[in-house]
């Protein structure tokens, strides 16, 4: 990379689970790496008290902290599922995109959070994409999800919802708008010509209608306007048949386990999820807050690592 460091707000996720251990791990990886210039979004006594236990008070004495979504004493529990640390998490991540729209940064990463004590704190909440759109004031249904890892890019295009939920929303649009948001991540990745192919919803994308009109109503629609307008696509086609040739750079999946099953089986802990179709980029890890672990010093920083190196344009 070349030119200034990219500016990346770190938000550290659930202070319960294991983002504050893994966000010190991190920083003391990076601590080298001029590529990057890191501010840490959180509560700032967790900060402190985890530095404290892992022996990295250094790290963190000689890091840039922005105090945010505060925790109280008693609700710091790591390994519990707690109202208190769901509102921190989604206080600190939202300061982070706060920070960024107003220009003071280039990109946000943040630590992983935990969906129950979120809806414990009685805040809307399916992923981050949803509190990325939601702080940038636009609708849901504009920020999608994209995971990155094991060789694979592939943008949902629905998320954490139901199947009958999911099959109710997708539409030609929208199965062209994820397209779209994938491609531009791709560009911003180095990605100047990517190939893409859409995944069926049904079996085999129905084999015509034989299992079902979604994918002829929906997709083919979807696919023929995108081709149209000169994009290199294919399919709709069966998702094994199209991840079983790798061909392609982009995969767009029309629900949550078709994109996340691949990539979670070829980078366990290791993937890195880009909410994408904002006008701030968010990346986060592809694996939850590891509550079974969180406190016990076991957590490893590898795919929070990669995120914030992908955002920092340090590799794709």
């Amino acid at each position: 990379m070349t030119g200034p460091a990219r500016r990346i707000a770190l938000s550290v996720g659930d202070p319960n689970g294991i983002g504050p251990e893994i966000v010190l791990k991190a920083l003391a990886a990076l601590k080298d790496e001029r590529a990057l210039s890191i501010t840490v979004f959180g509560p700032a006594d967790v900060l402190a008290q985890t530095a404290t236990r892992l022996g990295l008070g250094e790290v963190l004495r000689e890091a840039r902290v922005r105090p945010a979504g505060e925790l109280p004493a008693s609700a710091f529990k790591p390994g519990e599922i707690n109202a208190a640390a769901g509102e921190s998490t989604v206080a600190s991540a939202t300061a982070a995109i706060q920070a960024c729209r107003s220009g003071e940064f280039d990109a946000v990463v943040a630590g992983p959070h935990h969906e129950t004590a979120i809806a414990q704190a009685g805040i809307e909440f399916s992923g981050y994409p949803s509190l990325l759109a939601r702080a940038c004031g636009q609708p849901q249904d504009s920020v999608f999800l994209m995971l990155v890892g094991g060789g694979l890019r592939i943008v949902h295009v629905t998320l954490h919802e139901s199947v009958s939920t999911a099959l109710a929303r997708i539409t030609p649009e929208l199965v062209m708008a994820a397209t779209h948001a994938g491609l531009r991540a791709c560009h911003m990745l180095g990605l100047d010509q990517p190939k893409v192919a859409l995944f069926g919803i049904n079996p085999h994308a129905s084999e015509g209608r034989l299992f079902g009109p979604e994918d002829e109503d929906l997709v083919v629609p979807a696919a023929r306007q995108l081709r149209e307008s000169g994009i290199d696509i294919t399919g709709p086609l069966g998702a094994d048949v199209l991840l079983a040739d790798r061909k392609h750079d982009l995969y767009v999946a029309m629900l949550h386990d078709q994109g996340h099953i691949p990539v979670k089986m070829l980078a366990p802990q290791a993937a890195s999820a880009i909410s994408i179709g904002a006008e701030v980029v968010l990346a986060s890890t592809g694996h939850g807050s590891a509550m079974d672990i969180a406190g016990k010093g076991l957590a490893k920083p590898d795919a929070l690592l990669r995120s914030l190196r992908l955002l920092g344009g340090v590799s794709a």
